[in-house]
């Protein structure tokens, strides 16, 4: 039998004495007076009734039956939430008929007969669906892969929920921690951490209810931040803060709520944010990251010391990170970083943290003549980013190019100044360096996020190289015939240069097997060696011998280095042969 919304022979009845528990006598004798029985019936639609009570407000009564206990009550409960409709009274009690049945009554406020009608047809769309069926688990196809003797990683989304290993504070603070000594910050930590723990993938990220004094400590940091944001901060970040202001409430009397930034994000870049109890393990926190998905807390700083906290904070996560997840190209450089610690040894995996925390954290990037700060943990320490940006101005701080073995040796501090900082002249740039770190970890095979399952894919196989080859040449399509529309309506005198996009995609790339890479001289096309019934590579560039009936331009050892050429106009997309 399915939960269904209805109003039964004795639904009137039912109602009149709910109104009359509560005191409004009015209703229950109106009911008992055959004129007044009569108005009554007139307004009611079929399943609702519409009443004014005491004070004068229109209100509408709607009771339904819940066949499986009380599971479909919270589901019939969001459905006139999420049709903004104002719920004022709920009630439930044991059906008198039908064994472990529930009938529940619900109020809402009603105006005028367009909120009648909306209510009505809310209520007919209720009657036609089971309100008490199990929701089955998310269903999330991965294939089964032996990974030898790599660590194993998370391979869809919801593997997350699994990846939650706390290794500092949480819920329990060190003895120099400023709120150590506080027991009702203490007692706030605990239900923040408590938040977190039960928290799962898909699930509403909860609204919670800040206190005054969580609210002015983060005002306090809001107001001196915003001022050092428009001296220091680089211009992506600049660019995302009125967007936050304006769908997330950015405001110096408003802590933004995680669930906003979460539908913010996914809108913007497909970046999600997740609740966490306090300092993940490195591995955890980067396994987030591969898919899109920034481990945020919710908890604030002690207000004793606004400008000072000694670990992650909602301080830090929103006013540093949130603006650059906001970013195209930012999101796909956190994103790399995150699918390179996948499977990585505990030492590659501290080298990936070391690239995290000078470039994410602590990066700063060059705009005209001036630097500018990208990473998160300047741009939200009031006291840091002024004191860096100020020391490099003088020359007091060391700035050092973004080198790795720089970067590798360099200690990271979390309590204190850095005892250097690293630039870069773009954040690509910054991008280009995190992918040479990547490459240069050893895998047996490559992973790739496929962001439509929101799972990760291992391409262990020509199979699955070639369907990922398959999926690049549309989105190529793609971009060829951009161009191509872009270049007619411009008449050839447009601003995008072809020469640059071509330059652009093959850059950098390289697909001759390791065992392949100059382990011998180049043999000449015309070698003496060369046997009757086999020719150069039609490129001839490299001298690699294929058979004389081979049909193809190019081959796999010189590839990476011909120009690839976005086609004008009518041409095919297609690899130049010379």
């Amino acid at each position: 039998m399915r939960d269904q919304l209805t109003m039964n022979a004795s639904g009137k009845g039912l109602v009149a004495l709910y109104l009359h528990r509560r005191g409004e006598n009015w209703v229950w004798q109106s009911i008992v007076e055959e004129e007044e029985e009569r108005r009554l019936s007139s307004l009611q639609q079929g399943g609702i009734l519409h009443f004014r009570n005491q004070d004068g407000v229109l209100k509408t009564a709607v009771i339904f039956s819940l066949s499986r206990g009380m599971l479909g009550l919270s589901r019939a409960i969001r459905a006139f939430e999420d049709n903004n409709m104002n719920l004022v009274h709920i009630e439930s009690r044991k059906h008198r008929t039908k064994e472990g049945e529930f009938e529940v009554y619900l109020e809402i406020n009603s105006e005028n007969s367009s909120d009648w009608n909306n209510i009505q047809h809310l209520t007919n769309t209720l009657k036609g669906i089971d309100l008490g069926l199990d929701e089955p688990p998310s269903f999330q196809k991965v294939d089964s892969v032996d990974l030898g003797d790599m660590i194993q990683f998370p391979k869809c989304i919801s593997d997350l929920d699994s990846c939650q290993k706390v290794l500092m504070y949480g819920t329990d603070l060190d003895a120099d921690h400023p709120g150590f000594k506080d027991p009702t910050y203490r007692k706030r930590r605990k239900f923040f951490g408590d938040l977190a723990m039960i928290y799962r993938h898909g699930q509403t990220i909860p609204r919670v209810k800040y206190t005054k004094e969580e609210i002015d400590t983060w005002g306090h940091i809001f107001r001196k931040l915003r001022e050092l944001h428009l001296r220091y901060a680089c211009k992506e970040f600049l660019e995302n803060w009125p967007e936050l202001a304006e769908y997330c409430e950015y405001r110096e009397d408003n802590i933004p709520q995680l669930e906003d930034i979460n539908r913010y994000l996914r809108s913007k870049t497909g970046f999600q944010v997740r609740p966490v109890a306090g300092y993940l393990s490195p591995r955890d926190f980067l396994a987030g990251l591969a898919f899109r998905v920034f481990h945020c807390t919710q908890y604030i700083r002690h207000s004793s010391d606004p400008f000072y906290t000694p670990e992650p904070d909602c301080c830090h996560e929103l006013l540093g990170h949130m603006p650059m997840f906001a970013d195209n190209s930012f999101a796909q450089f956190s994103q790399e970083i995150g699918l390179a610690s996948l499977g990585g040894s505990d030492a590659e995996i501290a080298k990936l943290v070391s690239c995290y925390f000078f470039t994410v954290e602590f990066g700063i990037t060059r705009e005209g003549n001036n630097w500018k700060a990208y990473g998160a943990g300047l741009l939200s320490s009031a006291a840091e980013l002024e004191h860096t940006m100020k020391g490099i101005e003088d020359g007091t701080v060391k700035l050092l190019p973004l080198d790795g073995d720089a970067v590798f040796s360099a200690e990271l501090i979390v309590t204190d100044y850095q005892n250097q900082y690293f630039k870069t002249e773009t954040i690509d740039k910054a991008k280009e360096f995190v992918r040479d770190i990547a490459n240069s970890i050893q895998k047996p095979f490559e992973l790739r996020y496929n962001p439509y399952t929101q799972s990760v894919e291992v391409l262990n196989s020509s199979v699955k190289i070639i369907d990922m080859a398959k999926e690049l040449r549309g989105d190529l399509c793609i971009v060829a015939s951009a161009l191509k529309k872009v270049q007619e309506r411009e008449g050839g005198d447009g601003e995008i240069d072809p020469d640059l996009i071509s330059r652009y995609l093959s850059s950098g790339l390289d697909i001759t097997p390791y065992c392949s890479r100059p382990s011998s001289p180049v043999t000449s096309p015309t070698s003496t060696t060369q046997k009757k019934n086999r020719s150069c590579c039609i490129s001839g560039r490299c001298g690699v011998l294929m058979t004389s009936t081979a049909k193809v331009a190019h081959c796999r050892n010189c590839v990476a280095s011909l120009p690839l050429s976005l086609p004008k106009f009518g041409d095919s997309l297609q690899v130049p042969t010379k």
